[in-house]
């Protein structure tokens, strides 16, 4: 027998034009390497993208923008009810007297209004509530953008971008901490914004057609209550001749059926501005409480998770 040693063999495989045959420790250990080095980059790609994007501003300004569009939204139909709600307490105490055909007839129009007159109160207290919270998202979008925050989040990931990098912070507690403090920087300066987008771009997509028709039917509303209570009412005159006051009485029943006809159908405008105003209770309900808080848990989900995964690894 020949005995052939490892050099002899890998100048064979030389010859043959293949590639020799590491050791598979040696092969697994390059290869683990470069998977390390690979996941080492991408930590390194997502710190730099939020670290930019944090000095870049862009996300600010495009949540400064829904935020803006929002509030004078939640403007306009808080102004739209509380208008509502004033001509609904002056319409209470109108009555129309009638006399078709000489005989006197009275129509109270806050008998037909007042089953959504305490709706109308709800809601307005409701929107009060809305407008306060779009403020104040205004007000914290103003602060996490202030520079400060912006400077403790570009500290933080460079100090993690050296930590995943230095073999020497390995194992260090206070490296250890600083992929976590630079997590807290994140949600500080990016939650409120996201939140701001991702519950305004849910809202144009399914609540914004909804929103307007809602509150156009409410401004149709109260422009008819409007007309009711501008109605004069002139007294009969007494020099008026025997032909003069009948054409009268033939006026005042054509006026009576007109005004039986108005208060129809403002019968059916005040049962189609209540699902209206619930509409509007849920839509901003959805828009300054529920969505934004739904926003601000998944993000804490997706901030945990990644603590979780740098822990393992």
């Amino acid at each position: 027998m020949f005995c052939t040693s490892s050099v002899d063999i890998a100048k064979i495989a030389i010859q043959a034009g293949r590639r020799p045959c590491l050791p598979l420790r040696q092969e697994s250990m390059l290869c683990s390497d470069s998977a390390m080095d690979r996941q080492k980059l991408g930590r390194t790609v997502l710190v730099l993208i939020a670290a930019i994007a944090a000095l870049s501003g862009a996300v600010d300004e495009a949540s400064e923008t829904y935020a803006e569009a929002a509030f004078k939204r939640s403007l306009v139909t808080f102004a739209v009810v509380r208008t509502l709600n004033g001509v609904i307490s002056v319409a209470q105490g109108t009555e129309i007297a009638l006399e078709p055909g000489g005989v006197g007839v009275n129509l109270s129009v806050g008998q037909i209004l007042d089953p959504i007159n305490d709706l109308v109160e709800r809601f307005s207290g409701v929107m009060l509530v809305a407008a306060s919270s779009l403020g104040l998202q205004n007000v914290l979008l103003t602060m996490t953008a202030w520079w400060g925050v912006t400077a403790a989040l570009v500290i933080a990931s460079a100090l993690t971008i050296a930590t995943i990098w230095s073999p020497r912070m390995a194992g260090n507690t206070i490296a250890a901490a600083v992929p976590r403090i630079l997590l807290v920087m994140l949600f500080v300066r990016f939650a409120v914004p996201l939140l701001i987008i991702g519950t305004n771009l849910v809202s144009d997509a399914f609540l914004a057609t909804e929103q307007a028709a809602a509150t156009a039917a409410l401004e149709a509303t109260r422009s008819e209550i409007e007309e009711l209570n501008e109605d004069p009412e002139l007294p009969p005159d007494p020099d008026q001749s025997f032909m003069d006051r009948i054409g009268s009485m033939i006026d005042d029943s054509l006026e009576s059926m007109d005004a039986t006809d108005r208060l129809a159908r403002l019968k059916d405008s005040a049962s189609s501005a209540s699902e209206h105003i619930v509409k509007l209770i849920v839509i901003f309900v959805l828009q300054t409480i529920i969505l934004p808080l739904g926003f601000v848990w998944l993000l804490l989900e997706t901030l945990k998770w990644i603590a979780s995964q740098l822990r393992r690894s």
